[in-house]
Formats: structure tokens, sequence, C-alpha cells
């Protein structure tokens, strides 16, 4: 038996079919979502990947998962939150199900993540952590809260969220209406239009990053001194609210080696008290898992990229 399931982001679509019982990968694909084509083109495209999918594994799925940005609402069974802002207000659920002739069951994407990464991850190694924090920065930023092996969906269905705290005021204006939100100062496309705001050149993140590790672009190095930056003070805030045992973080930004370098002293700078000795939940957060990374484990990239 395999079991399905999807991962709808901004710039791409991924379905991954696992076995059910060793949970081993029998298939992984992955297209662009395209979602400056509107609403309908995002639903044809989930159904094209799992056409796709479906001739390499050599059945359709009786059901299926999808992680989503935003959340479902309960009340409406409309769709809230989504940086994919054309996807507000619909009622994906009903319209998935009545397109592809299965039981879906919609989750957020943060939610989704910390869960996996907490029960099935990075929490293998760190059995002792009460309150995991996965966090999400890509085309958007988010975040899920897990406690005692549980997500915490809170209220309104944004429990871990960080993404629409503000953090530069008068900054950019978001979809959410507010200005300069987390989203508008250090996702991917924001670092992007940051340098673009600087040059008049537009250059993909992985470009930017290249030219200031390079040391042969002043202003890419300006775009990374300000993710750096922000990044700190944006996790920090956060960090001294929920006091986490573990941060997992995960998405195209979170692949950026330098987070987990120059970034870490950046939240240790903001988050640790002085004197001698941080405080015992600290060692936890900032131990070291040298089998794993050569660098201070908060999370780190390792189960992203190396599982």
């Amino acid at each position: 038996m395999k079991t399905w399931g999807i991962d709808l982001g901004g710039t791409k679509i991924e379905c991954a079919v696992l076995d059910a019982e060793t949970l081993s990968v029998v298939e992984r694909q992955r297209i662009p979502t395209e979602a400056g084509k509107g609403y309908g083109h995002i639903l044809s495209q989930i159904s094209k990947l799992i056409g796709q999918v479906a001739q390499n594994v050599g059945e359709m799925p009786a059901r299926i998962g999808l992680a989503t940005p935003g959340v479902l609402q309960p009340e409406t069974q409309t769709m809230k939150n989504c940086n994919t802002t054309c996807m507000n207000g619909r009622r994906m659920l009903e319209d998935l199900e009545e397109l592809l002739k299965i039981p879906v069951r919609l989750a957020n994407d943060a939610n989704c993540f910390a869960l996996a990464e907490a029960l099935m991850g990075a929490g293998k190694d760190f059995p002792g952590a009460e309150v995991v924090w996965g966090i999400i920065m890509g085309t958007g930023v988010g975040g899920g809260l897990v406690v005692n092996q549980k997500i915490i969906n809170g209220h309104h269905g944004i429990g871990g969220e960080w993404g629409h705290n503000i953090l530069e005021d008068g900054g950019e204006l978001c979809y959410c209406n507010k200005q300069g939100c987390v989203e508008t100062v250090i996702s991917g496309p924001a670092l992007e239009r940051a340098y673009e705001k600087l040059t008049g050149t537009a250059l993909k993140l992985n470009e930017i990053i290249d030219r200031h590790l390079a040391s042969s672009d002043v202003h890419a190095s300006e775009v990374v001194e300000r993710l750096l930056e922000n990044y700190g003070k944006a996790l920090s805030s956060v960090i001294n609210i929920i006091d986490p045992s573990l941060i997992v973080i995960g998405g195209g930004v979170g692949n950026i080696d330098l987070l987990y370098t120059e970034g870490y002293e950046r939240i240790k700078n903001i988050f640790l008290t002085t004197g001698n000795s941080p405080p015992q939940y600290a060692n936890l957060f900032w131990g070291i898992a040298q089998e794993y990374l050569e660098q201070p484990y908060f999370g780190t990239k390792y189960s992203i990229n190396n599982r």
C-alpha cells in the first residue's frame, strides 16, 4: 500500500509517494506552480503532477493529502492567509475533490513540516525536545509549533506563524495589508526585490548569495546583511516567547549556509543573556551536533537536505 502527499508551494508543487509500511520514498516529482496563471491553473498543475507520478508508480492514489500555504477555515471551508493570494477565499478542498474524484485532506504546510520533523526527522535525534518550532523560509515565511508531539493550531489556526509579525516599521506593503511583515523582508522574493531596488538588475537569490561569497558585489553583500540582521531579530523575538527546545528550518532560503553560521551568531547575540553561561534551556537549543554538521545545531538544514 502506498501513501500519497503533495506540497503546494508558491514556486513549485512536489508530490511524494511513500511505502505505507516502511515510509521509504517510492516516487518523487515536482513541477512549477505557475501561480501567476491563476487559481484554476494551480489546480490543473496538481492534477497533471498526480497523473505523471501515477504513470511511474503504476496506480492512481485512493486518497491524497496536501500541504498548502495558509489554512482552510472550518466554518466557511475557504482558504485564508495564503501567500499565493489567488487561493484566498477559494473552496479548495471541495474543488480538488471534484477535480480528482478522490478524498483529499488539506493542512497548513508549515504544520505538516513541523510535525514531520518533530516525529520522524530532526526531533528523533533530540528525544527530549518538548517544544519544536518548524519554520519555512522560501517564497513565503511560515511556521508550525509542536508541543509534546502535538501541533498547536491555536484559536485562529495560526499557531507558530511568524511571517506576518511586523519587522520593519513603514516597510513594504504585504498582501495581508500590513507593512513591513517578516515575509516582506526576508523571504526569497523580498530579498530579490531588495537587490533589484539597489541595482536596477533582477537576480535570483542564489546568484546574489554567490556574488556576496565571492566578494564581487557590494550590493549583494548589502542584501545578505539585510537577511542576516533581520533574521536574527525576527527569530529571537519568537524564541523569547515560546522558548523552543529545537528549531528546524526548511524552504529555499533555509538552504543558505550563512544562516547556520553568521545567522546563528545574530540570534545568539540578541537572545542569549549576558554573562559567562547561557541558561540551561539555551544549552540544548544551541547544542552541537558534530555528527551531522560542524556548526551549532538549531534545527539545521541537515534534516532537510541530508535525509
